[in-house]
C-alpha cells in the first residue's frame, strides 16, 4: 500500500486528493515527532513563567480569565467547542482534513505531545473516522470540526467508522490541537484540484467545438499572444494550437471574425488558469503551515501569540477563482448556442435529424443555463461580509469556509455546462462526418463517440450529459 510520510513541509494538493480514497497509509517523519516533543516541553516550561493564551487563560473574550492550568481545562474546552451542526462531512473529506491537520502538527510548533500525532495517524491507517458536522466555522479556525475530532479521540464521542482506545489530552493541548482551518483547507484543496482538471478538459471541449464550427486559427497565433503575454492566456493559445495541429502562422479562417466563444477563449480561459494556479500556491502554503495561536518556537525558546488562524489569503483566492470560472462557463454556454445555429455550422438548426419540427439538442441550452445560473450565484464573493464575535474581541472574519463550499457548487455546475457543450460538439462532428486525421484532438473525439449514444433522432439526452460530464476527467490528458 502506498504511503505518505509527513514532515510538515512537503504535503501537496495531489497527495491530499490521493489520500481520500482510503488506500494510502500515512506516517510522521521521526524528526518531526522529535520537533513536536521539543515544542511540547517548551510549552510546559513557558506556562510556568508567563501567561499563555488558552493554556493559562480562557479563550476568546475570556483571554484575561486565569484558569487552573489542568488537563480538565483542556477537556472542557474541547467539550464546549464540539458544537457543529448540519450534515456530516463525507468520509473522504474527513480523511483529507485529518491528513492536513496531522501535517501541520508535524511542523512541530503546536505544543501538543507526539502521542496525539501518532493517534491521528493510527486513526487514519485503521480507517477510524470521527463524525464531523459541516456547519460551525467562519474562516478563523475550524474549531467545531477539530473539537469533535478531539472529543472522539478522547473517547467521549462515538466514532462514525472504526474506533480506537481513548487518548488523553494533557495540559494546554486542546487549543494546540484545535488551532487550524484544516476542514476548510481540505474542502478547498479537493475542489481546487477538480477545477484544475475541469479547466484542462475545457481546452479539449472548446477544440471539438472549434472544429464543429469551422473556427478561425488567427486568434490563436503565437504572434498575437506574444503581443499581450499574460501567462494563462499564452498557455491556452498554445494548448489550442497543439490540440488542433495549428502551424505557428495559421492560414486565414472561414470567417473574418468568430464569435467570442472561440475568438476570446484564450483571454477568458487564461485568467481562470492563472487564478487556480495562484489558489494552488496559497493552499500549498496553508497545508504546510504552522497555524497555531499561540505558536511555540523552540528556536527562540518562546511563545508567539499571532493571527495565523485568519485565512484571508484562502478566501480571496477562492473568490477570484470562482469568478474567473464563471466567465469561462459563460463562454461554454455561448459556444453551445453557436453549435445549434445553422449559419455557423452549416448543419440543421439544433442539430436535428428527423421530421420537420424535431428538437434535436434544443433542451441542452436550457440545462446549461440552469447550471450557469446556479454557478453565477455560487461565484458571488464572500469576502465582502464580516462578523464580530466573542464580545467584540474577534472583529473580522474571512469566510474562507463558505468560499470553499461555494467553490464546490461552482465546480459541479461548471461540469454540467461543459458536459452539455461536449454532447452538442460530438453530435455536430458526427453529423459533419469530420475527418480529424492525425490531430491530437482525435483521441478525445473517438473516446466520446464511443461512450455517447450515436442515435440522432429526438430522445432524452440525460444519459448523454451525465456521461459527458463524468468523462471530463479523462479528457484532461488528451
Amino acid at each position: 500500500m502506498a504511503q505518505i510520510v509527513l514532515t510538515g513541509a512537503s504535503l501537496s494538493l495531489d497527495d491530499v486528493v490521493r489520500f481520500t480514497s482510503g488506500d494510502v497509509r500515512v506516517s510522521v517523519d521521526p524528526a518531526s515527532l522529535d520537533d513536536a516533543e521539543a515544542a511540547w516541553k517548551l510549552q510546559r516550561e513557558a506556562i510556568s513563567r508567563r501567561a499563555v493564551y488558552g493554556r493559562t487563560t480562557g479563550v476568546g473574550a475570556n483571554k484575561s480569565v486565569v484558569t487552573e492550568g489542568t488537563s480538565d481545562d483542556s477537556l472542557r474546552l474541547i467539550r464546549s467547542h464540539a458544537g457543529g451542526v448540519g450534515e456530516l462531512m463525507p468520509p473522504g473529506l474527513v480523511r483529507a482534513m485529518l491528513l492536513i491537520r496531522l501535517n501541520q502538527l508535524a511542523a512541530g510548533r503546536s505544543g501538543v505531545h507526539p502521542r496525539l500525532l501518532l493517534a491521528v495517524a493510527d486513526a487514519l491507517n485503521s480507517n477510524s473516522l470521527p463524525g464531523i458536522h459541516r456547519i460551525g466555522a467562519i474562516g478563523t479556525g475550524d474549531l467545531t470540526a477539530l473539537a469533535e475530532t478531539a472529543l472522539t479521540l478522547a473517547g467521549e464521542k462515538a466514532w462514525a467508522a472504526g474506533g480506537m482506545a481513548p487518548i488523553q489530552f494533557g495540559v494546554g493541548e486542546a487549543l494546540g490541537f484545535l488551532s487550524s482551518n484544516a476542514a476548510t483547507l481540505a474542502e478547498a484543496v479537493l475542489v481546487t484540484v477538480e477545477l484544475r482538471q475541469l479547466l484542462r478538459a475545457s481546452h479539449t471541449v472548446a477544440a471539438l467545438s472549434y472544429i464543429a464550427l469551422g473556427g478561425s486559427p488567427e486568434p490563436y497565433a503565437s504572434t498575437v499572444h506574444e503581443a499581450k503575454p499574460h501567462p494563462g492566456q499564452v498557455e491556452v493559445a498554445a494548448e489550442m494550437r497543439r490540440l488542433l495541429g495549428m502551424a505557428e502562422v495559421p492560414m486565414p479562417g472561414r470567417r473574418l471574425q468568430d464569435p467570442y466563444g472561440l475568438r476570446a477563449f484564450p483571454q477568458v480561459q487564461g485568467p481562470a488558469l492563472d487564478a487556480v494556479a495562484y489558489l494552488e500556491q496559497v493552499l500549498t502554503t496553508e497545508i504546510n503551515a504552522s497555524t497555531e495561536n499561540p505558536m511555540m518556537s523552540v528556536q527562540d525558546n518562546d511563545v508567539y501569540h499571532n493571527a495565523h488562524f485568519h485565512t484571508a489569503y484562502v478566501a480571496t483566492a477562492l473568490d477570484t477563482a470562482r469568478a474567473t470560472v464563471h466567465h469561462v462557463a459563460e463562454l461554454s454556454a455561448a459556444r453551445l448556442g453557436d453549435l445549434v445555429e445553422p449559419d455557423l455550422t452549416d448543419l440543421p438548426a439544433f442539430l436535428v435529424s428527423g421530421p420537420p419540427g424535431s428538437s434535436g439538442v434544443m433542451i441542452l441550452e436550457y440545462v446549461a443555463h440552469d447550471a450557469l445560473a446556479q454557478l453565477r450565484q455560487a461565484a458571488l464573493p464572500v469576502t465582502l461580509g464580516s462578523a464580530i464575535v466573542s464580545r467584540g474581541l474577534e472583529d473580522h472574519a474571512s469566510f474562507s469556509t463558505q468560499a470553499a463550499r461555494q467553490a464546490a457548487q461552482v465546480a459541479a455546475a461548471y461540469r454540467i455546462v461543459l458536459g452539455c457543450e461536449l454532447v452538442a460538439a460530438v453530435r455536430a462532428l458526427r453529423m459533419r462526418m469530420a475527418d480529424l486525421v492525425d490531430l491530437p484532438i482525435r483521441e478525445a473525439y473517438e473516446h466520446m463517440a464511443a461512450i455517447l449514444d450515436p442515435r440522432l433522432e429526438d430522445r432524452s439526452l440525460t444519459a448523454d450529459v451525465e456521461r459527458a460530464a463524468a468523462a471530463l476527467t479523462h479528457l484532461t490528458g488528451t
